[in-house]
C-alpha cells in the first residue's frame, strides 16, 4: 500500500464542522459591508511578480524571502498573491475604477507567504480585504475603524484593543528614518539579528519588534509623531475626534508600524492577548501613494484586512457559535424500489418549500439510520416503509424533543414541517 499523499506543510484543510463559524464571519461581513456600500470585487490569485515589487518593496521581507515566485512556460515571474491591497489597486487602475472616482470595494479568499508556519501564521491563509479610494479625509479611516467595530459588535467578539498611529507623508518619514537609523546605530550591540538585518533596508519594522529583549531600546527610540508634518498631524487629531464622537475606545501606540512600505498617515491595528504571539486579527490603513506607483492617477486610499484564521479562532475561544446551516429534516426510507424511490420525492418537495434536507442513501437498518439522522443536527426524522407508502403517510419523529412519532399524511407533512420549524425558529 503505498504512502498517502498529505497536504502542504502550512497549508490546512477546512473541514465541515469548522467552516459552520468561517461562514457566519462571512455572511455577517457580506451583511456589514453592504450596509455601508461596498461591492465585492474578485481578482486572480496569481499576478505579475513586478507588481508586489513595486507595491511591498523590494527589501521588504515578503518579497526577499516569502513570495511563491516562479517563471512559467513564456517565462514570465508570477507569484501566488501574498496579500490583496495591490492586486485590488491593479485590477481598478486596468478596469477604469479608480480615476477621478469614489469607489468602496472588499474581496476575499486564500493568500500566500513562504513562513515558518506556526499558530496563526500559515503558508496559506485568508483574508477579508476592503478599500476605499477616493477619500483623503480622515472620515473615510474612521468609517473603515466603524465597519470594524460593527463586526465584532455582531459577532459577538469582545476584548479587542484597537490601536492607532500615524506614519505621516513619505517625505516625513524619510526624515525621521535617518533620525531612527542614527539611534540605532548607536545602539548597535544591543540589536537582535532581524534589526541588524533591516537597519538598511526598513528601520521602521526594528519598532514593529517583538523580541522581549529589544522593548527597552524600542521604548527609548525618537518618537515619530515628533517627525510628523503638520497635515499629517491635523489628519491624525481629527480622526481621533471622530473615534471619540463615535464612542470607539482606541489606544494611541506611537511604535505601530506596518510591514508594508505603501502605508502613508493612518495606521490601525486590533489585537488581542487570547492568541498568544499571532495576536494581531485586524490592519490597515492610508496608501495614498500606491495607486499612482501602480500606474493609475494619483489617488486617495485607505483599507484594511482580516486574518479569518486568526479570527475564527478567537470566535471559537469566545464561543461565537457558527452559521446554523445544518440540515432540518433527515428522510430516511426504510426499503427499496418504490419506498426509495418515494424519499427522493419527499426530499424534492420539503427543499421545494425551502427547507435544508439530508436524504438517506444506501441501505441501512432503522436503527442505523437514526444515529445517521441524529448525527446530522436535523430536528426531525422522517421515517417512510412499505406500511407508511401503502397507507399515503410518513413517520414524523423529533430528534431533538422525547415525544411520540406522529404519522402525518404524505400531502400534509410539508406544511406541517414548515410550520413547525417556523414556531422552533420563533421560540
Amino acid at each position: 500500500m503505498s504512502k498517502a499523499i498529505q497536504a502542504i506543510r502550512g497549508m490546512n484543510d477546512l473541514l465541515p464542522e469548522s467552516l459552520s463559524l468561517w461562514q457566519r464571519i462571512e455572511q455577517t461581513s457580506e451583511s456589514v459591508l453592504e450596509a455601508y456600500g461596498y461591492r465585492e470585487i474578485r481578482f486572480p490569485i496569481i499576478e505579475k511578480t513586478e507588481l508586489y515589487k513595486r507595491s511591498i518593496g523590494e527589501v521588504t521581507d515578503i518579497v526577499e524571502k516569502e513570495m511563491y515566485t516562479f517563471e512559467d512556460r513564456n517565462g514570465d515571474s508570477l507569484t501566488l498573491r501574498p496579500e490583496g491591497t495591490a492586486g485590488c489597486v491593479r485590477a481598478g487602475v486596468e478596469n477604469g475604477l479608480l480615476h477621478n472616482q469614489v469607489q468602496r470595494l472588499w474581496y476575499t479568499g486564500p493568500m500566500f507567504r513562504h513562513e515558518r508556519p506556526q499558530k496563526g501564521r500559515y503558508r496559506q491563509f485568508h483574508q477579508i480585504g476592503v478599500e476605499a479610494f477616493g477619500i483623503g479625509t480622515p472620515d473615510i479611516d474612521a468609517e473603515l475603524i466603524l465597519v470594524t467595530a460593527r463586526l465584532w459588535r455582531l459577532l459577538g467578539i469582545h476584548g479587542l484593543e484597537l490601536q492607532i498611529n500615524s506614519l505621516g507623508t513619505p517625505a516625513a518619514r524619510a526624515r525621521y528614518r535617518q533620525v531612527l537609523v542614527d539611534y540605532l546605530r548607536g545602539h548597535f550591540a544591543q540589536l537582535d539579528e532581524d534589526s541588524i538585518r533591516r537597519l538598511d533596508s526598513n528601520p521602521l519594522r526594528v519598532l514593529d519588534s517583538k523580541n522581549p529583549a529589544m522593548q527597552s531600546l524600542i521604548a527609548t527610540a525618537p518618537s515619530l509623531h515628533e517627525h510628523l508634518d503638520e497635515e499629517s498631524l491635523r489628519h491624525f487629531e481629527q480622526l481621533c475626534t471622530a473615534l471619540k464622537t463615535a464612542n470607539i475606545a482606541f489606544r494611541v501606540n506611537p511604535r505601530l508600524v506596518r510591514g508594508l512600505d505603501y502605508y502613508t498617515r493612518t495606521v490601525f491595528e486590533w489585537v488581542t492577548t487570547e492568541l498568544g504571539a499571532q495576536g494581531t486579527v485586524c490592519a490597515g490603513g492610508r496608501y495614498d501613494g500606491l495607486v499612482e506607483l501602480l500606474g493609475g492617477q494619483r489617488t486617495p486610499a485607505a483599507g484594511f484586512a482580516i486574518g479569518l484564521e486568526r479570527l475564527a479562532e478567537l470566535a471559537a475561544l469566545q464561543k461565537v457559535s457558527g452559521a446554523g446551516r445544518l440540515p432540518q429534516v433527515y428522510v430516511a426510507p426504510l426499503g427499496e424500489g418504490k419506498v426509495t424511490q418515494q424519499g427522493l420525492v419527499l426530499a424534492e418537495q420539503l427543499r421545494d418549500a425551502g427547507l435544508r434536507v439530508e436524504l438517506h442513501c444506501g441501505d441501512g437498518s432503522l436503527k442505523s439510520q437514526l444515529k445517521r439522522a441524529d448525527r446530522s443536527g436535523a430536528r426531525y426524522a422522517l421515517l417512510l416503509g412499505e406500511s407508511e407508502l401503502a397507507a399515503a403517510q410518513v413517520s414524523v419523529k423529533n430528534l431533538r424533543v422525547d415525544e411520540s412519532q406522529q404519522l402525518i399524511g404524505l400531502a400534509d407533512v410539508t406544511a406541517m414541517l414548515a410550520a413547525k420549524l417556523a414556531e422552533d425558529t420563533s421560540e
